[in-house]
């Protein structure tokens, strides 16, 4: 909750000259376009909440901030969460790929090409195959709708105990807290 409240005033870019949210309002707005459409899936909410810390982390490696916010976030968060994390990447690669009609910010478009471009055929159906392709595509789409300067949202206070109910039930599930 700490490293998410150093997300305010941080930026995609380290010049501010990407999206037009910080990090944490933007991962508070996908977390709640996630809440409202998979009310029964917090760890997909909280990987919506979490998925671009990597930013923060690491400023500048657009290619690496899904690996980099997976890998802080998996002891605490679980596997399926952290996966989710990282494959917000891949599922905007996947969508490049299969939506026509995929509109993606100018910032989104712009890292597009540093993050590999679109998927190929073998790819996209290889990514389509995977257990938690439906859930990455929805972080995905959240992630693209989740960019609204002055959008009311609950704030990162309200996440609270969904981000505790997820950490507990990795912690059953043999990991550190």
């Amino acid at each position: 909750m700490a490293l998410l409240a150093d997300c305010q005033d941080s930026w995609d870019t380290p010049d501010k000259s990407g999206d037009p949210v910080d990090i944490l309002d933007h991962g508070l707005q996908v977390a709640a376009i996630l809440a409202e459409q998979h009310p029964g899936d917090e760890e997909l909410q909280v990987a919506g909440l979490v998925h671009d810390i990597g930013h923060h982390l690491a400023p500048g490696d657009e290619a690496g901030h899904g690996e980099h916010a997976a890998a802080s976030v998996a002891g605490l968060l679980g596997p399926r969460t952290a996966r989710l994390v990282a494959l917000h990447i891949p599922a905007k690669r996947y969508l490049a790929a299969a939506d026509p009609q995929l509109a993606l910010s100018p910032e989104s478009a712009r890292t597009l090409g540093c993050q590999g471009g679109a998927m190929t055929a073998e790819e996209s159906a290889d990514f389509e195959a995977d257990p938690d392709f439906m859930a990455a595509v929805a972080l995905r789409r959240a992630d693209d709708a989740g960019k609204v300067v002055g959008l009311r949202v609950p704030g990162l206070a309200h996440w609270r105990p969904t981000v505790e109910r997820v950490a507990a039930a990795a912690g059953r599930h043999g990991l550190d807290l």
